[in-house]
């Protein structure tokens, strides 16, 4: 029983680091190859927590979405867009890093304890 305990806590520990990692890997490709725009911020809708964002593509379409971060309404920021899919963004100063690699960081430790278990149970 102690070995099913031990290879379920490393697979999770696993799919912790997988996430983080994913999650890094996208802010540094649209950071490092996406486009640049000016945002407004736009009051929350009704029942919404979150605020939406309005930018101009550079093809000229208008793109409003759901701001992926908490921010006050009426200001501007500046944000990358995937060209191919420009509702995936990441606000400047707020690409949230560390989340994902606390991800990565707790993944390690909980796959760690998992394969010490599955090791001193065996």
């Amino acid at each position: 029983m102690q070995i099913v305990f031990a290879v379920f806590t490393a697979l999770g520990g696993l799919v912790a680091v997988v996430a983080g990692l994913h999650g890094l890997y996208r802010t540094r490709r649209v950071t490092r190859s996406g486009h640049y725009a000016i945002a407004l911020v736009k009051s929350p809708p009704p029942g919404a927590e979150r605020p939406s964002l309005a930018y101009e593509t550079r093809d000229g379409r208008i793109m409003e979405i759901v701001s992926p971060v908490p921010l006050p309404a009426g200001t501007d920021v500046r944000l990358a867009y995937d060209p191919d899919d420009p509702r995936e963004v990441v606000v400047a100063g707020h690409e949230r890093t560390g989340v994902d690699r606390g991800f990565v960081a707790a993944g390690l430790v909980i796959a760690a304890v998992g394969l010490l278990v599955a090791v001193l149970g065996a």
